[in-house]
């Protein structure tokens, strides 16, 4: 393993541990305010202790969300010096923005957790609200500056050097809008199915049931909607990649050749020396209409594309096709589940489909990774885009590869400990419930 390519993996390593971490920060402060707010209308126990034992969740992510992502703002400036130096400047605003929205979600979430009986209820239960609105601006400020890479705007070039550096113009660009919504939404969807599932399964097994249906209810209802959405979000993010970068999405959809009526694949294996797709599913027109909105429009193929721009495809085009296919997946049993709830529907409840959703629980997360790895993987040979390559801004210090395996060990680490300590979360839930009556649940 080469510096670079060491380099890269650990990047992608600390990005897809902090990525799992961030999303589920962003999100469950808003189940927690939905559980919260339903305990001050009703007065139901078992919403206090649902929302106290979320609160610990949400303190858990949000210690391992500041520590992997303040990991990886180190690891912007140690792995990649000549991209820092030229780009800090003028993506920069996002990030000390999002310090900000950052020191907010710290001292709402401290008044959440020790708030109980010293604030005012609704006061109390604003603060709650304020974590999960703090957080959420907090990912959207860090993917403005990822897609500020992907669709640098904000500055001129001349003679080398960067001028006339405009910081809003950078963190609003072109890209921000379409990845920020994309993205979002997959938090929600996959934060929703991941907490749905587990109360599902603690469902099927008997526990709580005064706990474990509300909570189901809560996270699944949000994740469902959210699921339902994203198809329409993630049309509109590939017409902004159709636009800007068409090395992407070519790579994306492994179109090789420029052509009208391009189709639109559906699996397949890639083979880039042939340039061909085998055991694909291919619809014809169907590119051309999803990017142009008819079926006969030309979509530029990689052969129009230099060879050294070529993003590699074959990740690229499996990281979409997982992505798609669970989000289809899930989009499809989110509906089944709405449908159920507005028919009362008893299949909701029966085992059969405790365990469905119990196994989806981790799709939604294998689609957000799988959806980075088509951000950053189809940007390459970019770091940002059109500007500066990966391989030239990479640090020129040796030994990266020892860094990469320390970092393996110490978000394997974090991982296992996270774990466990969710683990006890429930555990300790399920202990406390136990003995609500049916008066006070």
């Amino acid at each position: 393993m080469d510096d670079l390519l060491a380099a890269r993996s650990q990047m992608a390593l600390s990005l897809g541990f902090h990525i799992i971490f961030a999303c589920i920060g962003m999100i469950m402060p808003f189940f927690m305010a939905i559980s919260h707010y339903i305990y001050l209308k009703t007065g139901k126990e078992a919403y206090k202790k649902l929302t106290v034992a979320w609160s610990k969740g949400v303190a858990i992510f949000f210690v391992t969300g500041a520590v992997s992502g303040t990991m990886l703002s180190f690891e912007l400036g140690l792995l990649w010096p000549k991209f820092m130096e030229e780009a800090g400047p003028i993506f920069g605003m996002p990030f000390s923005l999002e310090g900000t929205a950052f020191f907010i979600e710290a001292i709402a979430l401290g008044f959440f957790l020790y708030g109980w009986g010293k604030f005012h209820p609704w006061f109390h239960w604003f603060t709650g609200v304020v974590v999960g609105v703090s957080g959420l601006a907090s990912g959207i400020l860090v993917v403005a500056a990822n897609a500020w890479m992907n669709a640098p705007t904000g500055f001129d070039i001349i003679d080398g050097v960067y001028t006339n550096i405009d910081p809003i113009a950078a963190m609003f660009n072109e890209a921000w809008f379409s990845q920020a919504l994309h993205m979002t939404l997959a938090a929600f969807v996959a934060t929703g199915f991941a907490v749905g599932g587990i109360h599902a399964w603690m469902i099927r097994k008997g526990k709580s049931k005064d706990i474990h249906i509300p909570a189901l209810r809560i996270s699944l209802t949000i994740g469902a909607v959210a699921a339902i959405l994203m198809p329409l979000s993630g049309h509109h993010a590939a017409k902004d990649v159709a636009h800007r970068q068409p090395a992407k999405l070519a790579a994306m959809e492994a179109h090789f050749h420029t052509e009208e009526r391009a189709a639109l694949i559906i699996g397949g294996i890639p083979d880039e020396a042939t340039q061909t797709v085998n055991y694909a599913i291919k619809i014809p027109g169907g590119l051309s209409y999803l990017i142009h909105g008819d079926f006969v429009t030309e979509v530029k193929g990689l052969e129009d594309i230099p060879q050294d721009e070529h993003p590699p495809v074959a990740i690229t085009h499996y990281g979409f096709q997982i992505m798609v296919g669970i989000g289809m997946l899930l989009m499809l049993v989110g509906l089944i589940w709405l449908f159920g709830l507005w028919k009362k529907a008893p299949y909701l409840h029966a085992p059969w489909f405790l365990a469905l959703l119990a196994l989806l629980s981790p799709l939604g997360f294998i689609a957000v990774e799988a959806g980075w790895v088509v951000t950053e993987v189809g940007r390459q040979p970019w770091i940002l885009y059109g500007i500066m390559r990966t391989a030239d801004a990479v640090t020129p210090m040796p030994g990266i590869v020892y860094s990469f395996w320390l970092y393996v060990a110490v978000y394997l680490s974090l991982s296992l400990i996270v774990g466990a300590l969710l683990a006890k979360q429930v555990k300790a839930l399920d202990k406390e419930t136990e003995q609500l009556s049916p008066k006070t649940s």
